[in-house]
Protein backbone atom coordinates (compact mmCIF):
# COMPACT_ATOMS: atom_id res chain seq x y z
CA UNK A 1 0.00 0.00 0.00
CA UNK A 2 1.25 3.46 -1.04
CA UNK A 3 0.70 5.24 2.49
CA UNK A 4 1.15 8.91 0.92
CA UNK A 5 -1.35 8.41 -1.75
CA UNK A 6 -3.92 10.71 -0.50
CA UNK A 7 -2.07 13.20 0.61
CA UNK A 8 1.20 13.89 -2.26
CA UNK A 9 0.35 17.19 -4.16
CA UNK A 10 2.02 16.05 -7.25
CA UNK A 11 5.15 14.33 -8.43
CA UNK A 12 7.47 17.51 -7.92
CA UNK A 13 10.10 17.28 -5.74
CA UNK A 14 10.96 18.18 -1.91
CA UNK A 15 13.16 21.71 -1.99
CA UNK A 16 15.23 21.83 0.48
CA UNK A 17 18.01 24.64 1.93
CA UNK A 18 21.14 23.76 3.12
CA UNK A 19 22.36 26.18 5.58
CA UNK A 20 25.95 24.64 6.37
CA UNK A 21 27.79 22.84 2.85
CA UNK A 22 29.89 20.75 5.01
CA UNK A 23 30.64 16.87 5.79
CA UNK A 24 26.46 16.20 6.23
CA UNK A 25 25.34 18.46 3.09
CA UNK A 26 27.77 17.03 1.01
CA UNK A 27 26.63 12.87 1.75
CA UNK A 28 23.31 13.99 2.09
CA UNK A 29 23.96 14.75 -1.48
CA UNK A 30 25.64 12.03 -2.25
CA UNK A 31 23.54 9.69 -1.14
CA UNK A 32 20.64 11.60 -2.89
CA UNK A 33 22.33 10.24 -5.93
CA UNK A 34 23.37 6.86 -5.17
CA UNK A 35 20.08 5.90 -4.31
CA UNK A 36 18.75 6.94 -7.74
CA UNK A 37 20.67 4.20 -9.50
CA UNK A 38 18.90 1.51 -6.65
CA UNK A 39 15.65 0.05 -6.21
CA UNK A 40 13.82 -1.09 -2.92
CA UNK A 41 16.10 -4.26 -3.04
CA UNK A 42 19.20 -2.61 -3.13
CA UNK A 43 18.47 0.16 -0.60
CA UNK A 44 21.47 -0.89 1.34
CA UNK A 45 21.41 2.65 5.05
CA UNK A 46 17.61 2.98 4.36
CA UNK A 47 15.21 2.65 7.12
CA UNK A 48 12.48 3.90 4.43
CA UNK A 49 12.28 3.49 0.84
CA UNK A 50 9.47 5.51 0.55
CA UNK A 51 8.13 7.97 3.16
CA UNK A 52 4.51 9.67 1.77
CA UNK A 53 5.03 8.81 -1.56
CA UNK A 54 8.45 10.45 -1.69
CA UNK A 55 11.82 8.13 -3.06
CA UNK A 56 15.02 9.01 -1.47
CA UNK A 57 16.16 11.03 -5.05
CA UNK A 58 12.77 12.84 -5.29
CA UNK A 59 14.70 15.58 -3.20
CA UNK A 60 16.56 18.43 -4.63
CA UNK A 61 18.72 21.00 -3.18
CA UNK A 62 17.09 24.56 -4.13
CA UNK A 63 19.12 26.85 -2.46
CA UNK A 64 22.52 27.11 -0.40
CA UNK A 65 24.12 28.70 2.37
CA UNK A 66 27.82 28.83 3.53
CA UNK A 67 30.63 31.37 4.51
CA UNK A 68 33.80 29.36 2.81
CA UNK A 69 35.50 31.01 -0.06
CA UNK A 70 36.33 28.03 -1.59
CA UNK A 71 32.20 26.96 -1.50
CA UNK A 72 30.46 30.04 -2.03
CA UNK A 73 30.05 31.38 -5.66
CA UNK A 74 30.33 27.22 -6.29
CA UNK A 75 27.73 24.82 -7.88
CA UNK A 76 25.97 23.00 -5.05
CA UNK A 77 27.11 19.54 -6.57
CA UNK A 78 30.93 20.71 -6.68
CA UNK A 79 31.19 22.54 -3.60
CA UNK A 80 30.51 19.60 -1.76
CA UNK A 81 33.57 18.46 -2.39
CA UNK A 82 35.39 21.18 -1.61
CA UNK A 83 37.96 21.82 1.75
CA UNK A 84 37.74 21.41 4.44
CA UNK A 85 35.04 19.04 3.49
CA UNK A 86 36.55 15.20 4.07
CA UNK A 87 34.19 13.17 4.66
CA UNK A 88 34.22 9.67 2.40
CA UNK A 89 33.48 10.08 -1.01
CA UNK A 90 30.84 7.22 -2.25
CA UNK A 91 29.02 8.54 -5.49
CA UNK A 92 31.09 10.87 -7.61
CA UNK A 93 28.41 11.56 -10.30
CA UNK A 94 26.45 14.28 -8.59
CA UNK A 95 23.43 15.48 -10.71
CA UNK A 96 23.77 19.43 -10.96
CA UNK A 97 20.84 21.57 -11.10
CA UNK A 98 22.42 24.40 -11.35
CA UNK A 99 21.97 25.80 -7.62
CA UNK A 100 24.59 28.20 -6.44
CA UNK A 101 26.29 27.98 -3.09
CA UNK A 102 25.35 31.77 -1.79
CA UNK A 103 27.10 33.60 0.78
CA UNK A 104 25.98 33.11 4.32
CA UNK A 105 25.48 35.17 7.72
CA UNK A 106 28.18 34.69 9.70
CA UNK A 107 27.61 35.85 13.05
CA UNK A 108 28.79 33.08 15.59
CA UNK A 109 29.28 30.69 13.09
CA UNK A 110 32.97 30.62 12.79
CA UNK A 111 35.05 30.17 15.86
CA UNK A 112 38.21 32.63 16.55
CA UNK A 113 40.06 29.87 17.28
CA UNK A 114 39.48 28.35 13.75
CA UNK A 115 41.96 31.09 12.64
CA UNK A 116 44.99 29.00 14.15
CA UNK A 117 45.05 26.01 11.71
CA UNK A 118 45.83 24.64 8.55
CA UNK A 119 43.18 26.39 6.11
CA UNK A 120 43.02 22.64 4.79
CA UNK A 121 41.54 21.74 7.97
CA UNK A 122 39.41 24.40 8.60
CA UNK A 123 36.87 27.76 7.83
CA UNK A 124 38.52 30.06 4.87
CA UNK A 125 35.52 33.00 5.30
CA UNK A 126 34.71 34.49 2.54
CA UNK A 127 34.78 38.48 1.85
CA UNK A 128 31.59 39.11 -0.18
CA UNK A 129 28.88 40.92 1.99
CA UNK A 130 27.24 39.09 4.09
CA UNK A 131 23.17 38.93 3.57
CA UNK A 132 20.50 40.74 5.48
CA UNK A 133 17.65 38.65 6.72
CA UNK A 134 15.10 39.91 3.93
CA UNK A 135 18.30 38.19 1.10
CA UNK A 136 18.11 34.99 2.53
CA UNK A 137 14.00 35.07 3.20
CA UNK A 138 13.83 36.26 -0.60
CA UNK A 139 16.27 33.29 -2.10
CA UNK A 140 14.61 30.94 -0.10
CA UNK A 141 10.98 32.23 -1.69
CA UNK A 142 12.28 32.29 -5.24
CA UNK A 143 13.67 28.97 -4.65
CA UNK A 144 10.41 27.67 -3.40
CA UNK A 145 11.99 26.04 -0.39
CA UNK A 146 9.92 23.61 1.27
CA UNK A 147 12.35 22.52 3.84
CA UNK A 148 15.40 24.43 5.79
CA UNK A 149 18.14 22.08 6.81
CA UNK A 150 20.12 23.52 9.46
CA UNK A 151 24.12 22.05 9.56
CA UNK A 152 25.25 24.85 11.27
CA UNK A 153 28.58 24.26 13.50
CA UNK A 154 27.72 23.49 17.51
CA UNK A 155 27.82 26.53 19.49
CA UNK A 156 26.06 28.95 16.39
CA UNK A 157 23.55 30.12 18.69
CA UNK A 158 23.16 33.50 16.98
CA UNK A 159 23.40 32.28 13.25
CA UNK A 160 20.95 29.16 13.87
CA UNK A 161 18.11 31.62 15.54
CA UNK A 162 18.76 33.80 12.13
CA UNK A 163 18.04 31.16 9.80
CA UNK A 164 15.16 29.58 12.01
CA UNK A 165 13.51 32.89 11.56
CA UNK A 166 14.27 33.17 8.06
CA UNK A 167 12.37 29.56 7.99
CA UNK A 168 9.94 31.09 9.38
CA UNK A 169 9.36 34.55 7.42
CA UNK A 170 9.64 32.47 3.69
CA UNK A 171 7.07 29.89 5.10
CA UNK A 172 9.70 26.66 5.18
CA UNK A 173 9.78 23.80 7.35
CA UNK A 174 13.03 23.95 9.68
CA UNK A 175 14.86 20.80 10.35
CA UNK A 176 17.46 21.55 13.13
CA UNK A 177 20.28 19.04 12.96
CA UNK A 178 22.76 20.54 15.52
CA UNK A 179 22.33 21.53 19.74
CA UNK A 180 21.07 24.95 19.62
CA UNK A 181 17.62 24.62 21.26
CA UNK A 182 14.84 25.34 18.73
CA UNK A 183 12.39 22.34 18.25
CA UNK A 184 12.77 22.06 22.60
CA UNK A 185 12.16 26.18 23.33
CA UNK A 186 8.03 26.47 23.61
CA UNK A 187 8.37 29.88 22.14
CA UNK A 188 9.86 28.60 18.96
CA UNK A 189 7.87 25.64 18.74
CA UNK A 190 4.69 28.00 19.01
CA UNK A 191 5.89 30.34 16.60
CA UNK A 192 5.95 27.63 13.73
CA UNK A 193 2.78 25.92 14.95
CA UNK A 194 1.19 28.96 14.17
CA UNK A 195 2.38 29.38 10.78
CA UNK A 196 1.26 25.93 10.19
CA UNK A 197 5.13 25.15 9.46
CA UNK A 198 6.74 21.38 10.21
CA UNK A 199 9.63 21.98 13.07
CA UNK A 200 11.89 19.40 13.69
CA UNK A 201 15.03 19.03 16.28
CA UNK A 202 17.31 18.84 17.88
CA UNK A 203 20.36 17.85 17.34
CA UNK A 204 20.34 14.89 14.55
CA UNK A 205 20.57 11.31 16.19
CA UNK A 206 23.12 9.12 14.10
CA UNK A 207 21.91 6.15 12.22
CA UNK A 208 24.44 3.92 14.04
CA UNK A 209 25.94 6.40 16.17
CA UNK A 210 27.45 6.97 19.95
CA UNK A 211 24.25 8.18 21.18
CA UNK A 212 21.72 5.20 20.13
CA UNK A 213 24.43 2.64 21.38
CA UNK A 214 24.62 4.34 24.89
CA UNK A 215 21.00 4.44 24.92
CA UNK A 216 20.60 0.97 24.16
CA UNK A 217 22.92 -0.15 26.55
CA UNK A 218 21.62 2.05 29.13
CA UNK A 219 18.19 0.94 28.21
CA UNK A 220 19.42 -2.80 28.41
CA UNK A 221 20.65 -2.44 32.24
CA UNK A 222 17.61 -1.25 32.97
CA UNK A 223 15.53 -4.25 31.15
CA UNK A 224 17.81 -6.67 32.39
CA UNK A 225 17.54 -5.65 36.06
CA UNK A 226 21.25 -3.85 35.94
CA UNK A 227 21.63 -1.13 38.30
CA UNK A 228 23.65 1.46 36.62
CA UNK A 229 26.22 3.13 39.00
CA UNK A 230 28.20 5.45 36.33
CA UNK A 231 29.50 5.56 32.82
CA UNK A 232 31.14 7.93 30.36
CA UNK A 233 30.92 8.15 26.34
CA UNK A 234 34.38 9.62 24.49
CA UNK A 235 34.56 10.56 20.98
CA UNK A 236 37.63 11.33 18.73
CA UNK A 237 37.39 12.77 14.93
CA UNK A 238 39.50 14.98 12.98
CA UNK A 239 36.81 17.01 11.11
CA UNK A 240 35.83 20.44 11.87
CA UNK A 241 32.84 19.72 13.71
CA UNK A 242 35.89 18.37 16.27
CA UNK A 243 37.89 21.12 15.26
CA UNK A 244 35.20 23.63 16.48
CA UNK A 245 34.64 22.04 19.23
CA UNK A 246 37.99 22.66 20.85
CA UNK A 247 36.40 25.59 21.89
CA UNK A 248 34.72 24.56 25.46
CA UNK A 249 32.68 27.43 25.28
CA UNK A 250 30.92 26.30 22.53
CA UNK A 251 30.00 22.75 24.08
CA UNK A 252 27.31 23.65 26.66
CA UNK A 253 23.91 22.82 24.61
CA UNK A 254 26.02 19.83 22.82
CA UNK A 255 27.12 18.61 26.21
CA UNK A 256 23.11 18.79 27.47
CA UNK A 257 21.99 17.55 24.55
CA UNK A 258 23.98 13.98 24.50
CA UNK A 259 23.93 13.57 28.35
CA UNK A 260 20.06 13.63 28.50
CA UNK A 261 19.99 11.39 25.74
CA UNK A 262 21.56 8.89 27.74
CA UNK A 263 19.78 10.10 31.39
CA UNK A 264 16.55 9.79 29.91
CA UNK A 265 16.53 5.98 29.44
CA UNK A 266 18.02 4.81 32.63
CA UNK A 267 16.15 4.04 35.72
CA UNK A 268 17.20 6.49 37.70
CA UNK A 269 18.89 9.49 36.96
CA UNK A 270 22.45 9.60 37.83
CA UNK A 271 24.69 12.02 39.70
CA UNK A 272 26.62 14.71 37.79
CA UNK A 273 29.70 13.49 38.86
CA UNK A 274 28.96 9.31 37.67
CA UNK A 275 28.19 10.40 33.79
CA UNK A 276 30.47 12.21 31.09
CA UNK A 277 29.20 12.31 27.31
CA UNK A 278 30.68 14.39 25.35
CA UNK A 279 33.30 15.32 22.86
CA UNK A 280 36.29 14.71 24.25
CA UNK A 281 39.43 15.68 21.52
CA UNK A 282 40.07 16.59 17.53
CA UNK A 283 42.48 13.86 15.88
CA UNK A 284 43.31 15.56 12.09
CA UNK A 285 43.97 12.46 11.00
CA UNK A 286 40.25 10.52 11.34
CA UNK A 287 39.00 13.07 9.11
CA UNK A 288 35.04 12.47 8.98
CA UNK A 289 36.22 9.12 11.19
CA UNK A 290 34.73 9.10 14.51
CA UNK A 291 35.82 7.15 17.17
CA UNK A 292 33.51 6.66 20.41
CA UNK A 293 34.31 4.62 23.52
CA UNK A 294 31.81 3.91 25.81
CA UNK A 295 32.36 2.27 29.22
CA UNK A 296 28.88 1.25 31.33
CA UNK A 297 29.51 0.22 35.00
CA UNK A 298 26.52 -1.79 37.37
CA UNK A 299 25.74 -4.19 39.48
CA UNK A 300 24.16 -7.49 39.22
CA UNK A 301 22.17 -10.15 41.16
CA UNK A 302 23.80 -10.48 44.85
CA UNK A 303 25.22 -6.59 44.20
CA UNK A 304 27.65 -8.40 42.14
CA UNK A 305 30.07 -5.21 39.91
CA UNK A 306 29.81 -5.34 36.26
CA UNK A 307 31.64 -3.19 33.78
CA UNK A 308 31.00 -3.39 29.85
CA UNK A 309 33.37 -1.63 27.60
CA UNK A 310 32.63 -0.78 23.40
CA UNK A 311 34.52 1.34 20.91
CA UNK A 312 32.96 2.05 17.61
CA UNK A 313 34.31 3.57 14.84
CA UNK A 314 32.17 5.09 12.25
CA UNK A 315 32.57 7.79 9.04
CA UNK A 316 30.48 10.50 10.74
CA UNK A 317 28.69 12.22 8.15
CA UNK A 318 27.28 9.42 6.56
CA UNK A 319 25.95 8.09 9.69
CA UNK A 320 23.61 11.37 10.02
CA UNK A 321 22.50 11.49 6.18
CA UNK A 322 20.86 7.89 6.48
CA UNK A 323 18.43 9.67 9.02
CA UNK A 324 18.02 13.56 7.80
CA UNK A 325 16.69 11.44 4.65
CA UNK A 326 14.00 10.09 6.75
CA UNK A 327 13.60 13.84 8.44
CA UNK A 328 13.06 15.59 5.11
CA UNK A 329 10.25 13.29 4.18
CA UNK A 330 8.52 13.66 7.14
CA UNK A 331 8.66 17.09 7.14
CA UNK A 332 7.71 17.35 3.74
CA UNK A 333 4.52 14.38 4.44
CA UNK A 334 3.40 17.09 7.13
CA UNK A 335 3.25 19.83 4.94
CA UNK A 336 1.36 18.00 2.82
CA UNK A 337 -0.78 17.16 5.11
CA UNK A 338 -1.45 20.91 6.34
CA UNK A 339 0.46 19.96 10.26
CA UNK A 340 2.60 22.55 11.94
CA UNK A 341 4.63 22.86 15.29
CA UNK A 342 7.05 20.26 16.07
CA UNK A 343 6.83 16.66 15.18
CA UNK A 344 7.25 15.67 18.39
CA UNK A 345 7.64 11.53 17.21
CA UNK A 346 9.73 12.11 14.46
CA UNK A 347 11.67 14.50 16.83
CA UNK A 348 11.80 11.38 19.20
CA UNK A 349 13.09 8.66 16.87
CA UNK A 350 15.48 11.35 14.55
CA UNK A 351 16.88 13.66 17.28
CA UNK A 352 18.80 13.63 20.59
CA UNK A 353 17.29 16.52 22.35
CA UNK A 354 13.67 16.34 21.15
CA UNK A 355 10.99 18.22 23.06
CA UNK A 356 9.84 14.88 24.99
CA UNK A 357 11.58 11.70 25.00
CA UNK A 358 10.72 8.56 24.56
CA UNK A 359 12.57 5.45 24.83
CA UNK A 360 13.45 4.06 21.18
CA UNK A 361 11.31 1.52 20.84
CA UNK A 362 8.17 3.67 21.39
CA UNK A 363 9.48 6.35 19.42
CA UNK A 364 10.42 3.99 16.70
CA UNK A 365 6.84 2.60 16.90
CA UNK A 366 4.91 6.56 17.20
CA UNK A 367 7.10 7.48 14.31
CA UNK A 368 5.74 4.58 11.98
CA UNK A 369 2.36 5.66 12.81
CA UNK A 370 3.29 8.83 12.06
CA UNK A 371 4.61 7.91 8.77
CA UNK A 372 1.47 5.51 7.78
CA UNK A 373 -1.33 6.24 10.30
CA UNK A 374 -2.87 8.77 8.07
CA UNK A 375 -5.97 7.50 7.16
CA UNK A 376 -9.80 8.87 5.48
CA UNK A 377 -12.46 9.61 8.29
CA UNK A 378 -14.78 10.29 5.73
CA UNK A 379 -15.57 9.79 2.48
CA UNK A 380 -14.47 12.85 0.62
CA UNK A 381 -12.05 14.30 3.88
CA UNK A 382 -8.21 13.38 4.76
CA UNK A 383 -6.91 13.53 8.24
CA UNK A 384 -5.71 12.05 11.37
CA UNK A 385 -7.90 9.71 13.93
CA UNK A 386 -8.31 11.33 17.33
CA UNK A 387 -5.73 8.78 18.78
CA UNK A 388 -3.59 9.60 16.18
CA UNK A 389 -3.64 13.49 16.53
CA UNK A 390 -2.62 13.05 20.33
CA UNK A 391 0.21 10.76 19.80
CA UNK A 392 1.72 12.82 17.07
CA UNK A 393 0.83 16.37 18.76
CA UNK A 394 2.52 15.75 21.68
CA UNK A 395 -0.60 16.16 24.20
CA UNK A 396 -0.94 13.90 26.89
CA UNK A 397 2.14 11.85 25.86
CA UNK A 398 3.73 9.61 27.72
CA UNK A 399 7.10 10.55 27.04
CA UNK A 400 10.13 9.31 30.13
CA UNK A 401 11.59 12.88 30.02
CA UNK A 402 10.45 16.41 28.95
CA UNK A 403 12.95 18.97 27.79
CA UNK A 404 12.71 22.65 27.29
CA UNK A 405 15.02 25.07 25.59
CA UNK A 406 17.37 27.45 27.43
Amino acid sequence: MNTGAYFKQSMKPIKIAIVGVGNCASSLIQGINHYRNSDSSDAIGLLHWEIGGYRPWEIEVAAAFDIDRRKVGRDIAEAIFEKPNCTTVFCKDIKSNGTPVRMGKVLDGCSAHMADYDEARTFAVAREKQPEMTDVVRALREAGTDVVLNYLPVGSEQAVRFYAECALEAGAAFVNNMPVFIASDPAWAKRFEERKLPLMGDDIKSQLGATIIHRMLVDLFKRRGVKLERTYQINTGGNTDFLNMLNRSRLVSKKTSKTEAVQSVAAERLDDENIHVGPSDYVPWQKDNKVCFIRVEGKLFGGVPMNLELRLSVEDSPNSAGIVIDAIRCCKLALDRGMGGVLYAPSAYFMKHPPVQYSDDEAFRMTETFIQGWQRESEGSTGPSNSLRNQISGEGDRGVHEQSGR
